[in-house]
């Protein structure tokens, strides 16, 4: 893939984009959701890399649940309340909606119930297709995260609704959250899939009727203490009560989440998406030739990904494997 962006051109659409002008930073991320935009992403991370933005003290948080959760409209509320309580700090939104089976765009459902102010430079608001991917992300969404962890104190990802195996976003979050419904059935369900191991922590939304919102914290919290009888030495994660309608334990969960520091997974977070990578494009043959790669250490993606390529394509070329294998 040629590159759009000349070296000054990029450099301004960083700068513009660092002061929070919302249209260049769509286009850097419209590029990156290309296919084959390895060059531009290597040009792009080069430049951020010099210009100071690492990323490294972004907060990434995610959330996920069933479809009918209430994620959108909880989040909606959260960023409202961090924009007043927080004038210094900046976080963006990447919310994974469902995709059409016939264009395979987003349907866009978020972001109808998510009400932003378009003029705050402070808070960016970024729809992704899911491009029917399991997992509740789509191949691009870690791309614009690492590109949001630049301008960003805080970068949140609300994965598409899709049921019980949306567990990706836990993968490219320091934070992440499991939000559930008020007797939704949801506790035994989650339970039988294992997905309740996977949160840090867990969101009872819609908490609007006292009895009904009490009834069901006891049973997640009891299904949480029972798995960590099972799981010796595991510890209870918290379970937060909110409501939209009410505003109940919005404040507390937002200082629950500006508390929490960036963790240091940021190699093992990149080794992950270099294997689903090479997953996807060169299956289990790709994934046993990387296993005998030995990469440098904190290096960055692209340089992850090209050496994967070269030792991989070199098996192909040599005629001892084909991508089926």
């Amino acid at each position: 893939m040629a590159v759009k962006f000349s070296p000054e051109e990029l450099k301004e659409l960083i700068r513009n984009a660092a002061d929070g002008e919302k249209f260049p930073l769509a286009k850097l991320i419209t590029e990156l959701e290309k296919p084959n935009s390895f060059e531009f992403r290597k040009l792009l991370f080069d430049e951020l890399e010099k210009s100071g933005f690492s990323g490294n003290s972004s907060l990434t948080v995610g959330l996920t649940g069933t479809p009918g959760a209430g994620k959108s409209s909880l989040l909606g509320e959260f960023s409202s309340e961090f924009l007043k309580r927080f004038p210094e700090r900046k976080m963006a939104v990447v919310a994974v909606d469902p995709s059409s089976h016939i264009s395979g765009g987003s349907f866009l459902g978020d972001r109808t119930r998510l009400s932003l102010p378009t003029r705050e430079k402070r808070i960016y608001f970024r729809s992704q297709p899911s491009q029917l991917e399991l997992g509740g992300v789509n191949p691009y969404t870690y791309h614009v995260i690492r590109l949001l962890r630049c301008f960003f104190d805080f970068v949140f990802v609300e994965t598409v609704g899709i049921g019980q195996n949306e567990i990706e976003v836990s993968k490219l979050a320091d934070l992440s959250f499991l939000v559930m419904v008020p007797l939704g059935g949801d506790q035994i369900q989650f339970m039988k899939s294992g997905i309740m191991e996977v949160p840090d922590a867990f969101i009872l939304n819609k908490c609007d009727e006292e009895a009904l919102a009490k009834a069901s914290y006891h049973t997640l919290t009891h299904t949480l203490e029972f798995l960590r009888d099972l799981s010796p030495g595991g510890s209870v994660p918290p379970v937060f009560m909110t409501s939209v309608k009410t505003k109940r334990g919005i404040p507390d969960l937002l200082e629950y989440i500006v508390s929490e520091k960036p963790g240091d997974k940021r190699e093992e977070e990149t080794l992950l998406q270099i294997r689903k990578w090479v997953k996807n494009e060169y299956g289990n043959f790709g994934l046993r030739i990387l296993s005998e790669i030995h990469f440098p250490k904190n290096a960055d993606y692209e340089t992850y990904e090209a050496l994967a390529e070269t030792e991989i394509g070199k098996r192909f070329k040599d005629g001892s494997a084909t991508r089926s294998e």
